[in-house]
Parts: C-alpha cells; structure tokens; sequence
C-alpha cells in the first residue's frame, strides 16, 4: 500500500468536543458535508455515507476514536482518513486532514482533488460551527462535480 498523503487544515474558533461531535453525529454531518450518514461514527462503526453529488456513496470504517483528539476512517477505496484536533486555547481548535493511501496513478490529481475537497468541507464547518448557518460551500462543490459530470457523460 502506498504512503502519499494530502493534508488540508483550518483553525476553527469552537473547543476540540464540539467538532468532533459534529464529525460523528449524522445531523451535523449533513449539515456541511454529507446528504445522509446510515448511522453515527463510533469505535469500529462501518456506516454507508451519501454525499451531496447524485448517487455517489460509500462505507466508511471507523479505524480510530479518540474523543475529543482524533477520529480516523476508511473509505471502500482503502483511502484512509485522520483528523486531528488540537486545542489552541481560549476558543481556537487547529483541524488537520491528512489522507493517506492516494494512488500512484494520477497522484497529482488525487492529491488536489482531496485537498480542495477537504478544505471546502473544512471550510464549510467552520462556517456553520461559528456562524450557525452552513455557506453550502460542500453543496455548491457538489452541483459543479455533478454539471462537469453531466458535461462529460459521468464519472
């Protein structure tokens, strides 16, 4: 298995809990990222995820949890995901995204491809956890990748 990586971080101004929650509970989760989860992450968790882009899905397997610190999960790809949380102090969490296994063929691509993803879906929570409202800034993205999709005959 290959060992490239991408890496996408925010500092997000809410405490470490808070956004960890956000990524296991699939009320918040689809408030910024997902169109439905089949269940909460939780230690050992597999749940199918829905994303915002027509008929894309996927399972998900929980490969770490560590409340309030850090949360890892593995896409059906074998791409696996870390996200870490590092508290600044007073209301500053620092949120780092790394995603490990990007394959070899297309590396670049992959790797601007998860990046940007990451970001907007970063992005798109910090909105929603200090604002209260979502920018659906992962919706728009998603209507995009759906018209480009459209464009070019599918996936």
């Amino acid at each position: 298995m290959t060992h490239n990586t991408a890496h996408a971080s925010q500092l997000i101004r809410r405490g470490s809990q808070e956004i960890f929650d956000a990524f296991v509970n699939p009320e918040t989760l689809c408030q910024f990222w997902l169109d439905g989860a089949s269940g909460p992450l939780e230690p050992d968790a597999e749940v199918e995820w829905r994303f915002k882009v027509p008929g894309v899905t996927d399972r998900v397997k929980v490969t770490r949890f560590d409340r309030p610190r850090n949360l890892g999960f593995r896409f059906s790809d074998g791409m696996e995901v870390d996200i870490t949380l590092e508290f600044l102090g007073g209301d500053a969490t620092r949120v780092g995204v790394a995603c490990r296994g990007l394959p070899e063929e297309n590396l670049l691509a992959s790797a601007t491809d998860n990046v940007e993803g990451f970001s907007i879906v970063l992005c798109d929570l910090k909105t929603l956890l200090e604002t209260g409202r979502s920018a659906n800034l992962t919706r728009d993205k998603a209507e995009l990748i759906t018209r480009q999709m459209a464009k070019t005959g599918g996936g």
